[in-house]
């Protein structure tokens, strides 16, 4: 039995393959009670992890993390096309601060592990 498959098909499956191998994990923020959310997972060497929240101007969020492999870091937002990043960190495995949030905007909190072996990651931040 001979099966034809749409080239335009089979390309489209093929990216949407990519696409999902190179996301490694979308995490919402979901504070609990006390206001606090907290996560700790693995992110695969050459994979990423992206931790992010709907946020309103005016907001205060200290946060902290902590890795056991370096990893690039930042937190950005989109405006139309353009992204904004308060804050950017190259090989970092620890950092604290606090985000003041300047617009009401869906942030998000962003680790990249570009080394060979997996990286632990431990993050928390406080509304």
């Amino acid at each position: 039995m001979k099966i034809n498959m749409n080239p335009t098909l089979l390309a489209g499956a093929a990216m949407l393959m990519i696409a999902v191998q190179a996301r490694a994990e979308l995490v919402e923020i979901r504070f609990n009670e006390q206001g606090r959310f907290e996560h700790s997972a693995p992110v695969a060497a050459g994979k990423f992890v992206e931790i992010c929240s709907k946020l309103s101007k005016g907001q205060a969020l200290p946060w902290s993390f902590k890795s056991d492999q370096p990893m690039q870091f930042n937190i950005h937002y989109h405006e139309d096309k353009k992204v904004e990043f308060p804050a950017k960190l190259q090989s970092a495995t620890s950092a604290e601060a606090r985000l003041d949030v300047p617009i009401d905007q869906h942030y998000c909190w962003m680790w990249a592990n570009k080394g060979s072996t997996d990286a632990q990651l431990t993050f928390s931040v406080q509304k």
